[in-house]
């Protein structure tokens, strides 16, 4: 504390609580008008009359901090009475204002029909969705598939075409060919061949493919035979193949290539398993291996003691396939 006059009154005058325990409780709670015991003097220092106390206190309660000062108590206003409008509750209209104005209805949601929201709207709307996500894979599709035909045209699949000119064909060689051109195997006509015995030909039964429908006849007599002078271009294994017509009835002949007799029979069986005695619905082909010379061959076929040779005879061919 600073040097000076410190007032007239006791160091105990400056308890800020001496009101509650002394003069405070004779004065009734309330702070004499020039201080007292326990209270400070006015509340600005006059000229000549020392302070009475540094510690500027108030009474309990009197001071509110941070608070905004509080309005004098006002009674409440009497109760109006049964049906009569409160002041407080009454309309704005009472107060002399302009009226409300009322607030119009407001339409049901869910697009009017009062049954809730919109379904049809949102089924809409989620149809047109999926449409687009359609039509956007379908488009990605084509364009990825272009673009796969783009580069597999393009050379190298480098992205960008080929600039090199074209090649120009080489003009043909006059010189002949190396290579040998394969030659073509001997086809007869049966009717065509050297006939012997009973053989004749004939052209009464339909279906044969010789020459003007042409075919061997009479060979079912031993001693018939065709012997064919077949030109090979080179030797090996073959098949000699005849096409041949029977009476729905197995039958046989003998095969003799180069003056040698096979030592197995020319199968003419019935392949067609035809029950029909007709010949021009029994035309069917049968094969035989043989072995061929380079150039001349003779080939014979002919009923000999033991065979069956009810038969009709076509043609001749010689095909690839045999034993060699």
């Amino acid at each position: 504390m600073a040097a000076g006059n410190d007032g007239g009154n006791k160091p105990e005058d400056d308890d800020p609580f001496g009101y509650l325990y002394e003069d405070g409780q004779a004065a009734g709670a309330r702070a004499p008008q020039g201080g007292g015991y326990g209270y400070p003097g006015p509340a600005q220092a006059q000229p000549g009359v020392p302070r009475t106390s540094y510690n500027q206190v108030r009474t309990v309660g009197e001071r509110q901090y941070g608070q905004p000062p509080q309005q004098p108590y006002v009674p409440p206003q009497q109760q109006a009475p049964y049906g009569q409008p409160h002041a407080q509750y009454a309309a704005p209209e009472t107060y002399g204002g302009p009226p409300t104005r009322p607030v119009p209805p407001q339409p049901p949601r869910g697009g009017g029909s009062g049954r809730g929201p919109n379904t049809r709207g949102l089924l809409i709307g989620a149809v047109a969705v999926v449409a687009v996500v359609v039509v956007g894979i379908a488009a990605a599709v084509i364009s990825n598939s272009g673009d796969k035909d783009d580069k597999n045209n393009q050379a190298g699949g480098s992205g960008t075409p080929s600039t090199a000119p074209s090649q120009v064909s080489e003009e043909p060689s006059t010189e002949p060919s190396t290579e040998e051109t394969p030659a073509e195997l001997p086809k007869q006509d049966a009717a065509t061949l050297k006939l012997g015995g009973s053989a004749t030909t004939e052209k009464t039964v339909t279906g044969a493919e010789g020459l003007d429908g042409t075919y061997v006849s009479g060979f079912n007599q031993v001693g018939a035979s065709v012997t064919w002078k077949a030109n090979m271009p080179t030797a090996g294994g073959y098949r000699l193949t005849v096409r041949y017509a029977i009476p729905a009835v197995d039958a046989n002949a003998t095969l003799t290539v180069n003056g040698k007799a096979n030592s197995s029979p020319l199968g003419l069986k019935n392949f067609v398993h035809s029950t029909d005695p007709n010949l021009e619905k029994n035309w069917q082909t049968t094969w035989a291996p043989v072995t061929l010379q380079k150039g001349d061959n003779e080939i014979k076929i002919s009923c000999e003691t033991g065979n069956q040779c009810n038969v009709l005879l076509d043609w001749l061919e010689v095909t690839p396939g045999g034993p060699n």
